[in-house]
């Protein structure tokens, strides 16, 4: 028996679930797509989205496909961004490696604000960015891995803190002392007085 679900099993089980996230139609053509001759990386590319609108955790997914976190994560998000038709669309196979256009976009990105690309957050993380450069690059690569390149190129996603450095200038020292009283009453009273003048 096959690690991948019966077909008629898998549809019959889906049938029976509500829509968390795809349209009738992706659902009917994603189902239609499973009964045909697919690859096996096409067919889990399916079978994650399927199930995760059926309210699959990631982890069950995982576990009944023998994907990765990584896989299931990804595909997940295409299917609840409205993405579903894409299942296709993207290489089977090794990713690419990061090569230089790779560290220059993601240094690009990590240096301005995910606003400037249509994003509602205002503070880049790891996760995303690598989302942002698989979408746009082709290139998938793990949090951890961008954290690893972001260190190389000395960036981080931790906001920087802005407030501005107070910096201590020399500056004459103002102030009053006012010394121990002595108690023997012939010893005169010991003051002292810094004025600030004014210039």
């Amino acid at each position: 028996m096959s690690e991948y679900f019966h077909q008629e099993q898998f549809i019959e089980g889906y049938d029976l679930h509500e829509s968390k996230f795809l349209t009738p139609f992706q659902r009917k053509a994603l189902l239609k797509h499973l009964q045909t001759n697919l690859q096996p990386e096409y067919r889990k590319r399916i079978e994650i989205m399927l199930l995760a609108d059926m309210g699959t955790s990631q982890s069950q997914i995982c576990e009944k496909l023998g994907c990765s976190q990584e896989m299931a994560r990804y595909w997940i998000g295409i299917a609840e961004a409205g993405l579903a038709h894409k299942w296709n669309e993207r290489p089977i196979g090794r990713p690419k490696i990061v090569n230089n256009q790779y560290m220059d976009r993601l240094k690009e990105l990590v240096s301005n604000s995910p606003r400037d690309y249509g994003y509602a957050f205002t503070h880049w993380t790891a996760q995303w960015l690598s989302k942002h450069l698989a979408s746009e690059l082709g290139i998938t690569i793990s949090d951890r891995h961008i954290n690893r390149l972001l260190k190389q190129m000395g960036l981080s996603t931790k906001p920087k803190n802005n407030r501005p450095q107070v910096t201590e200038e020399a500056e004459p020292d103002n102030n009053i002392t006012i010394s121990d009283l002595k108690s023997q009453s012939e010893t005169p009273l010991d003051w002292s007085f810094n004025l600030i003048r004014n210039s």
